[in-house]
């Protein structure tokens, strides 16, 4: 495990003085309090680099052991390891010494023109299952765990202000940038393969200079069907140099899918890896391909010739001019480089822009407000590249401080730490659903035997959020939210557990009613923002056309924008998701509108209802939703389940006493279905659709589905006589 270099590097130079003195107590109390729990060696003084750079240990464990009897900090072995972490009254006793003091106020002054004041206040009352807000102490610790690293927030305005649709920034232009700057620095890591800044630089050239010849002109669209490695990056990079625009098909679609993401724009070239042959082959006759269109493949184990009709395009590449194309200069922030797909959790996938511009900005602040990246990181992606978690989160911070990536073909529980350990990897990028699978793995000794103290994504939930950086050492969680087709994130840059964070771009949390799906308007028409605590629709202000990227196909674009919200003539943009205000501008992730659903004239969160099932040890994977019963109002709450024992062996007493014990009446689920799998999409999204449709319905499934009757006092296996009783109308639900 990589030290931590809390001690001096992140300590404020007025508390770092006492160390002259021997008066380690305000230093511990800091370095615990802001920067989380820390191992012994991680405290103390590293005799190589001297004194002056740690602590010294004799005097370390006087004044612990001082500390441990006040109740201020707490001593505890883990992994054969000591630790240490501050207790609440150590946090109290922290704010007492830290909150008039001048750096305090100077991070007050500096960031309340950014996200508003930031003030003592009662603490606010969240409408949430879990009541979480934020307290003043938070958001001071917060402030002082990036008070070391301020010069980058200002070196990054100055960054921001050069960005624009109109300007000649892009990936292209960043990738020659670093092959000067960083020219010997890794820049990939995939399996036994490294390329150097330098050599990701001249592929990339050989494959957009034979794009180039082929006559491939800005804005054209080459179809790219390839897993997790590096190739993918070069095509990618290769578009971006000359204003072609590389549509990544998801390679898990199949069949009619699949041939709709390949003909939904119109293409002459496609460049097939040879993993997935098999699925092009099995549409390629519903692409009514034209004599003029052109079939790459590329080679993966290289076991496998190219097949007949088909151009070998590593092979022809490798003798092409690796110099800088020309194009590179005239690409511009507005201009399109690659096509996402949206993950068809419901209907065909829809292909998202991606701008220049907003890998530009995923670049700056991926890499700099957010990673803090330098050219000694490695960045380790297993999710697809394909995506934009991947692209924005992954690739971009990587780039920004000429760092490595280390690239792992798809995610894997068994292999996933084993590959942050071969590639010494500093942090990874994530989604909710691999946080998820990792904790749920029985612990092991691997499980700290890692490189990792930084991750950044989307979706880890609250209820396992402490544990797991705890478990597997993690430091800095940079929890986000954020659309592939949009503009303006939220980002916990603080570092503060169990938020999204803070958006600095405009937005709005505005009433919805559920039962009409629609926003509610005031007697002027106009959209009415919520109170803080309440959960609401987000919208973000349409500032620039750019703020919503839009797809490919402009019928999709309908519906995302809304019109005259607070004033005649404003527009923002409609993300279809619910947030809720947890104070100091803080928000948390509800869900999605589709998911939540109204029971008993209360709104249910289905992520929230999630949170609580997912405590349950017997319980792996669930996913809740809302089904109708007939003769009822709204949606009854339905959970499918992956258990982790049949059906039979169920502890239901006991899961219905935790559900009891931590929801609201109305939020409990009334139906219970045990699954054999779970559907899912390539980011491990649960798809509920289907699940949707079949309800409560036991002639559409073999599933073993448990109901829990009015006034029951457990849940009972839904037979045929129960289930014609429920649609019969005969029970009062």
């Amino acid at each position: 495990m990589a030290q931590i270099s809390t001690i001096p590097y992140k300590i404020p130079k007025k508390i770092l003085k006492n160390l002259k003195n021997n008066e380690y107590d305000e230093i511990i109390l800091f370095a615990l309090g802001v920067f989380g729990s820390h191992k012994l060696k991680e405290l103390i003084n590293n005799p190589s680099e001297g004194i002056e750079n740690r602590l010294d240990e004799h005097l370390f464990n006087k004044t612990a052991a001082k500390l441990i009897n006040e109740g201020l900090i707490e001593q505890y072995l883990k992994d054969n390891e000591i630790h240490y972490r501050i207790t609440t009254k150590g946090e109290d006793k922290l704010m007492e010494r830290v909150e008039n003091s001048r750096i305090v106020n100077r991070l007050i002054k500096t960031f309340t023109p950014i996200i508003g004041p930031i003030e003592k206040r009662d603490n606010l009352k969240s409408q949430s299952i879990s009541s979480f807000t934020l307290s003043y102490k938070d958001i001071v610790f917060g402030l002082l765990s990036i008070h070391w690293r301020m010069n980058t927030f200002y070196e990054v305005a100055r960054e921001y202000e050069a960005l624009g649709p109109d300007k000649n920034v892009s990936l292209g232009r960043c990738i020659e940038n670093n092959a000067v700057k960083y020219a010997n620095n890794p820049a990939i890591k995939y399996e036994d393969i490294e390329y150097t800044y330098k050599e990701m630089n001249e592929t990339i050239n050989r494959y957009a200079n034979y794009f180039l010849s082929l006559g491939i002109k800005k804005v054209e669209v080459v179809n790219l069907m390839l897993e997790n490695r590096p190739e993918i990056l070069f095509v990618i990079g290769a578009m971006s140099k000359i204003g072609a625009i590389a549509s990544l098909i998801n390679t898990r679609q199949r069949a009619a899918t699949l041939t709709h993401s390949l003909k939904l724009n119109e293409v002459r070239f496609f460049i097939i890896g040879e993993e997935l042959l098999e699925a092009f082959e099995e549409v390629k006759a519903d692409l009514e391909l034209k004599d003029k269109d052109i079939l790459f493949y590329m080679k993966d184990t290289g076991k496998m010739e190219a097949p007949e009709g088909y151009l070998d395009l590593i092979e022809i590449v490798s003798n092409q001019d690796t110099s800088n194309p020309p194009t590179t200069a005239e690409i511009k922030g507005k201009d399109t480089y690659a096509y996402i797909f949206t993950s068809g959790t419901t209907g065909f996938p829809k292909a998202a822009h991606i701008r220049n511009i907003h890998t530009a900005s995923s670049i700056i602040s991926w890499g700099k407000l957010v990673f803090h990246i330098d050219p000694d990181d490695v960045m380790y992606i297993c999710l697809p590249l394909y995506h934009s978690n991947a692209i924005h989160i992954g690739w971009a911070a990587a780039l920004s401080g000429g760092a490595a990536v280390a690239i792992g073909r798809r995610f894997s529980v068994r292999n996933f730490w084993k590959d942050c350990i071969r590639y010494s990897a500093t942090c990874f990028n994530y989604i909710g659903e691999v946080c998820r699978y990792l904790f749920n793995q029985p612990p092991s000794p691997i499980d700290r035997q890692h490189n990792i103290y930084k991750i950044g994504g989307n979706g880890l939930r609250p209820e396992i959020w402490k544990e797991f950086k705890e478990r597997f050492g993690i430091k800095e969680v940079y929890e986000h939210y954020g659309m592939t087709e949009m503009m303006g994130m939220f980002c916990n840059y603080l570092n503060i557990d169990g938020t999204i964070g803070a958006n600095y771009d405009p937005y709005a949390i505005v009433k919805y009613d559920i039962d009409n799906d629609e926003p509610i308007r005031n007697e002027d028409g106009f959209l009415q923002r919520v109170d803080e605590g309440e959960a609401g629709l987000l919208l973000m202000k349409m500032r620039s056309q750019y703020i919503f990227a839009g797809y490919s196909n402009n019928q999709s674009n309908k519906n995302k924008v809304i019109f005259d919200v607070f004033e005649k003539g404003d527009a923002w943009y409609n993300t279809g998701d619910m947030l809720r205000s947890i104070g100091y501008y803080h928000a948390q992730f509800v869900d999605r509108l589709g998911d939540t659903f109204r029971w008993k004239g209360e709104n249910v969160s289905t992520t929230e209802v999630d949170d609580v099932i997912t405590i349950f040890d017997q319980v792996e994977v669930s996913s809740v939703y809302g089904v109708q019963i007939p003769g009822t109002e709204g949606r009854a709450g339905m959970v499918s389940v992956l258990a982790k024992k049949s059906h039979e062996d169920f502890d239901f007493k006991n899961f219905l006493q935790l559900l009891q014990k931590n929801l609201p009446k109305y939020a409990i689920p009334k139906f219970i279905r045990f699954l054999s799998d779970l559907s899912t999409t390539s980011t491990h999204k649960i798809q509920k659709s289907l699940m949707k449709k079949e309800s409560f319905d036991i002639t559409q499934t073999n599933d073993p589905i448990y109901v829990l009757l009015p006034n029951g006092l457990e849940y009972v296996r839904l037979t045929d006589v129960i289930y014609d009783d429920i649609i019969s109308k005969k029970y009062k639900f």
